[in-house]
């Protein structure tokens, strides 16, 4: 085993995952796009409900602290809830439904016309995923898609879907949280650009 060329292989690949990412014209209008959908629900009054599974909630997580705290600068905190944080509800759906139904319910109990959902699935195919847009639909709650190489299932059932050009679980959920980032910093730039205080 080299060590050395693993670690320089897996910044290698993440970078060209990127580079990729960069050159697709589409692709960065679907994340521009993303970004004035969510300004455009928190100009209302509106919230962003986030959802994942494994690495992908911790990345659900990691996006709503952004907008709810700060993202570059202080500011007002922004509604968003993770639907994947909460151990009481998790267990209770998960018991009562099961964990196909998980996000689903959760989207019925706290979703509102006029949100926005944001769903994380590195395969495009996580049943939990797939039924919450489904309720997304049904509550007028507008939805963004994070996911890998083709879509997979999520990818007609969406409003946007943002697909990484990757097969790769690892590169798919490295592009997943810069471009989470960007959303953020977009959303943060957009609402409250003009209230940063000068240096």
């Amino acid at each position: 085993m080299n060590i050395d060329r693993i670690i320089t292989d897996q910044i290698q690949n993440s970078i060209l995952v990127k580079q990729k990412i960069l050159s697709d014209a589409k692709l960065l209008k679907d994340i521009k796009d993303a970004a004035i959908l969510v300004t455009g629900a928190y100009e209302k009054g509106c919230k962003t409900l986030l959802a994942g599974n494994g690495g992908s909630a911790a990345d659900a997580q990691h996006i709503a602290g952004e907008f709810v705290s700060k993202f570059y600068f202080d500011r007002p905190g922004i509604p968003s809830i993770s639907l994947s944080t909460d151990t009481s509800i998790i267990t209770a759906i998960g018991n009562d439904y099961g964990f196909e139904r998980l996000f689903e319910r959760q989207v019925q109990a706290q979703g509102c016309a006029g949100d926005v959902f944001i769903g994380i699935t590195t395969s495009g195919n996580s049943e939990n995923i797939v039924r919450a847009l489904a309720a997304c639909k049904d509550k007028g709650i507008k939805s963004i898609i994070l996911t890998g190489n083709g879509g997979g299932k999520v990818a007609d059932l969406c409003d946007i879907c943002i697909k990484v050009p990757s097969d790769e679980t690892p590169r798919v959920q490295e592009s997943h949280i810069l471009i989470g980032h960007i959303i953020c910093c977009l959303v943060e730039e957009r609402i409250f650009g003009h209230q940063k205080k000068q240096v």
